[in-house]
């Protein structure tokens, strides 16, 4: 009996692996990024899918589509709403903190976050703010102090590069003004670059990573004013944490429960996903076929030649992420709408 038992597992896992075969050969799998070409989230999608094909069974081809509007939300907002749940349309990467506008409600969010199907991360994301160095704002101190709050650039409400400022404001009492609507984070270095506007918060991945913050780095351009890990980062020994702020300036426990839910996001890096309603089978081929990718040594080669962080996590603790930071007591929701303006 057991050894027909056995047989019959054996068969069916046959059946099985043969059908996800089937079902992704001669197929090809499209990617969403939310942002134009050439931002990071853009960039780590094309590297990831130059590698994931071959780890999948049937070896489909990939494409990525970008589609930028309202900091991601609108190629999120169609993942969750106009795609097929078959497998063949996944988000390559986005910014995690779109729970955000979820949880207070906002009229354009279209989707559940816990029910996406979560495939993987290649890394998790600690950001920073910088600042141009040639304004009078050397520390967070500065900026509370200022007649006039220095101007901030974001793509939308709910990215870090918008609540981080404002997270800043509610804890320490540093008021920044945040310029919306960029399309991406490259249009907001040119905008601080010409002067419209003078900081930015985003991933210390980002700004370790490429152009053109190597050439400021070399030229001195920015400062930085915060970090946003639980410890300094080596490559910002000079840079205090937000956790550092709070403690110079006395932040009150409901200020760092707020801190804590706006910060998560960095845990979920930056993620793929498929749409609610895949099967089991197909988002359990997906993660391993991730997970494989990010043991490839031809990945690791080329996330070393781009000086890229890497830290991978799996799907299915990003689902558990997903489904906690969607849970929020009514006190932390009213608090995080008045942080992000709602």
């Amino acid at each position: 009996m057991k050894w027909f038992v056995a047989l019959l597992l054996c068969l069916l896992w046959s059946l099985t692996a043969h059908a996800q075969d089937s079902f992704y050969k001669g197929k090809t799998i499209k990617v969403i990024v939310g942002t134009p070409p050439g931002n990071l989230y853009d960039m780590w999608a094309r590297l990831i899918v130059n590698h994931m094909g071959k780890h999948i069974p049937g070896n489909p081809e990939f494409i990525v589509q970008n589609m930028p509007g309202a900091g991601h939300v609108v190629a999120v907002n169609h993942l969750y709403t106009g795609v097929k749940p078959d497998g063949l349309t996944l988000i390559g990467t986005a910014i995690p903190s779109l729970y955000l506008n979820q949880l207070i409600g906002r009229k354009e969010i279209q989707f559940d976050w816990a029910k996406f199907n979560w495939i993987g991360s290649p890394a998790r994301g600690t950001s920073q703010m910088y600042m141009r160095a040639d304004t009078p704002f050397k520390t967070i101190e500065d900026v509370r102090n200022a007649k006039e709050p220095p101007k901030c650039g974001a793509t939308g409400v709910t990215g870090p590069d918008s609540f981080l400022p404002k997270l800043m404001e509610q804890t320490v009492g540093a008021k920044f003004a945040i310029v919306t609507g960029y399309p991406g984070g490259t249009d907001i270095d040119l905008g601080v670059e010409r002067g419209e506007i003078q900081c930015r918060a985003f991933t210390i991945e980002a700004f370790f990573g490429r152009e053109p913050y190597h050439t400021w780095r070399k030229k001195g351009f920015v400062r930085h004013l915060f970090q946003t890990g639980n410890k300094r980062d080596e490559r910002l020994p000079d840079t205090p944490t937000i956790a550092e702020i709070m403690d110079q300036y006395k932040t009150p426990d409901s200020g760092r429960r707020l801190a804590k839910v706006l910060l998560t996001a960095g845990d979920m890096g930056r993620p793929m996903f498929g749409p609610p309603g895949m099967s089991a089978d197909r988002v359990k081929l997906l993660r391993e076929a991730y997970a494989k990718t990010m043991k490839d040594p031809a990945l690791h080669a080329d996330v070393k030649k781009r000086n890229y962080e890497f830290d991978p996590v799996n799907g299915e603790e990003l689902q558990k992420l997903a489904k906690e930071v969607t849970s929020q007591p009514p006190e932390v929701i009213e608090r995080l709408k008045k942080v992000l303006g709602n």
